[in-house]
């Protein structure tokens, strides 16, 4: 018994019993969901494409991971995804060949856009939400006046190979968030960066009288949300093939912030978990391919997905798992007593 509830006490069993049941609903609608198929070199399926669609969105919630993780939040992801798409579009009208050029200049303005971000909340003292904020609107109309509030059609071959091209037949876009998931967990497992985070999180008042440049490091976990929407933001405008000023991005940040907290992530700063943001971002993902399969009309996804993320957050709550853990026991132990019972008459 005390097993079972240890289990139910683990933060990813909800996500992943929550992905689990997502993915035995699409099963029961169709048997060759789980079926991958290789054509023209190609793995082919509903799994590579959740995956390969889930790419950018799993990319800017590890950012929005750290960035929660310090007590912050950055609501202007979405709006430097359009940034980013709109400065390596322009850069490639003129060239199609500086492929390379315009992914350094897409790094680079989501860079300066977290360092935007980490400047006002960490050194000026404003709040993240309405430091954040500032670059939401005001970022979404510079992208605007890089496409000149057009959408930008991108013809370069080496640059539309990153988010639609594959390597070793599994999509680019995957093997690009698999890194990324794996640099920021060696970051944040293998050095001391992630336990000052977490302490900056638990108590960012004691941190600083110890002596540990708080500042400094929220300041360079905006930056790296910032270099991690970028990154979302090349795969996005590659994978389309154009940049859109007006729509690349658009309530990202939204989905970003419900994948972190689907994955156990607290709110209130401290306690974060990577694997769970991943496993957050493929719910996601997952949910809106389901609606879309089962028929779901596109006005009420939105809906939807908002009733499945607000039953596994209650679920996720500490009063929920012990009232789950309770019945679990009592359903246990009912049967085994009544069973007990009879035996000894």
């Amino acid at each position: 018994m005390r097993r079972i509830k240890d289990l139910l006490q683990h933060p990813l069993v909800w996500p992943c019993l929550t992905l689990v049941l997502l993915c035995a609903l699409d099963l029961v609608r169709n048997p060759h969901f789980l079926g991958i198929t290789m054509l023209d070199g190609h793995l082919f399926g509903a799994p590579i494409d959740i995956l390969n669609r889930a790419a950018p969105l799993v990319l800017v919630s590890l950012g929005m991971t750290l960035v929660i993780a310090t007590r912050g939040i950055d609501i202007s992801v979405g709006a430097v995804v359009a940034i980013a798409g709109a400065t390596a579009a322009s850069l490639l009208v003129d060239n199609p060949a500086q492929v390379g050029s315009a992914i350094l200049a897409a790094l680079g303005v989501g860079l300066l856009a977290g360092m935007w971000n980490g400047l006002l909340v960490a050194f000026v003292g404003m709040q993240p939400i309405i430091a954040t904020l500032i670059l939401m609107v005001a970022g979404r109309g510079v992208a605007q006046l890089l496409t000149g509030g057009q959408i930008i059609p991108i013809d370069a071959p080496g640059y539309l190979a990153v988010g639609g091209g594959y390597l070793a037949a599994v999509p680019c876009a995957v093997w690009l968030a698999l890194v990324a998931i794996i640099a920021t967990a060696l970051l944040m497992n293998r050095t001391a960066l992630g336990l000052f985070i977490r302490a900056i999180g638990i108590n960012p008042v004691a941190t600083r009288l110890v002596g540990l440049r708080s500042a400094a490091i929220v300041f360079s976990v905006y930056a790296f949300s910032g270099v991690t929407a970028a990154l979302a933001g090349i795969l996005i405008s590659s994978n389309v093939r154009s940049a859109d000023g007006n729509n690349a991005g658009l309530l990202l940040e939204l989905d970003a912030i419900l994948a972190v907290t689907l994955g156990g992530t607290s709110l209130l700063g401290g306690r974060f978990s990577l694997a769970g943001t991943v496993l957050g971002a493929l719910i996601i993902q997952t949910l809106t391919y389901t609606t879309y399969t089962i028929g779901v009309p596109p006005e009420a996804t939105l809906v939807v997905k908002a009733t499945v993320v607000l039953a596994v957050s209650v679920i996720q709550s500490a009063t929920a798992r012990a009232v789950i853990a309770r019945f679990a026991r009592r359903m246990l132990h009912g049967p085994l007593v009544k069973s007990l019972s009879e035996v000894s008459r």
